[in-house]
């Protein structure tokens, strides 16, 4: 298996406000955990006039903490990278408080391209924040503008069905959500998450010159391709260990598990089967892989 060089030395003070660039601060949300990292990074784009990126989770810590950072200042847009809990909740008390638009690709599932197969049951990956509604849909190409920036959208569904990349053009820098990130690949979890549509969002990437990614949780990382290229490569091998699984006998998703991901802290087992349905999926969509049924967590699989 190959290796990604992460960046796992990130030690952000939750709360603080950090300037990263002439556009660009950062404040992290103190809720750490195995699929946070450190915690959800809040962005703050511009100066006086400024688009908030990823409020971040209920939490009243992170609240008083960004409300402190925004005192004085006049927030335009309310940007969401994606409809995970830890990402958009606080977009309606911002949108309340400050009077701005939330904006967005559209609601939870709003991305998910037609099913040949049941996936697993509608709420599978139960994070998705349900009650978040844009009041601006953003469609791939779309730009928020204030004073001194532009944010375009760029859509790079995968992990979830809607996420939005947003880039800033000034800076040729990146939010990259959770898409990509600096400190572990991102968790594909079925029926929103599509690892066909994730690949596809990567590759599109490589086409562009962005210089810096910002992600959703992290450090952010500069000159992005390498680990654009790294996380490809690492997802064609994971597949394609997976096919050779199935081939040599493994028939469902907690067997490949527990050859695969042996070495990987248990506590990330769950995301893990989540991730190897994902690829199995993509496998059943090449016509290399079929099954006794719908492609879920408890069916079983078989090489073509």
């Amino acid at each position: 298996m190959d290796v990604i060089e992460f960046d796992t030395a990130f030690a952000p003070v939750p709360g603080r406000v950090d300037q990263l660039s002439p556009l660009v601060r950062r404040l992290v949300c103190n809720n750490p955990g195995p699929f946070t990292f450190t915690g959800t990074n809040t962005y703050i784009i511009g100066k006086g006039e400024v688009a908030v990126i990823d409020p971040g989770p209920e939490s009243a810590e992170h609240w008083a903490a960004l409300g402190a950072a925004l005192a004085g200042e006049t927030v335009s847009h309310i940007l969401i990278t994606h409809t995970h809990r830890d990402h958009s909740p606080l977009a309606n008390r911002l949108k309340a408080l400050t009077g701005a638009p939330t904006a967005a690709f559209g609601p939870h599932g709003s991305g998910r391209i037609p099913r040949a197969r049941a996936v697993g049951g509608p709420e599978l990956d139960a994070s998705g924040d349900l009650d978040f509604m844009p009041d601006l849909i953003l469609a791939d190409g779309a730009a928020v503008t204030g004073p001194g920036f532009t944010l375009t959208a760029v859509f790079t569904p995968g992990h979830t069905s809607n996420h939005l990349a947003f880039r800033l053009e000034e800076e040729q820098a990146l939010f990259s959500g959770d898409h990509v990130m600096s400190w572990a690949t991102s968790v594909i979890a079925p029926p929103d998450g599509h690892m066909a549509q994730y690949l596809s969002s990567l590759e599109r990437l490589l086409d562009v010159p962005d210089r810096q990614y910002w992600p959703g949780h992290g450090p952010g990382r500069s000159d992005p391709k390498p680990l654009v290229r790294a996380i490809l490569a690492h997802r064609r091998m994971r597949e394609a260990a997976m096919l050779e699984r199935i081939r040599a006998g493994d028939r469902t998703i907690a067997a490949i598990v527990a050859r695969i991901y042996a070495a990987v802290d248990p506590r990330l087992h769950g995301a893990a089967a989540l991730s190897t349905l994902a690829h199995v999926e993509h496998l059943v969509e090449q016509g290399k892989v079929t099954t006794d049924g719908d492609i879920t967590l408890e069916s079983e699989y078989f090489p073509v």
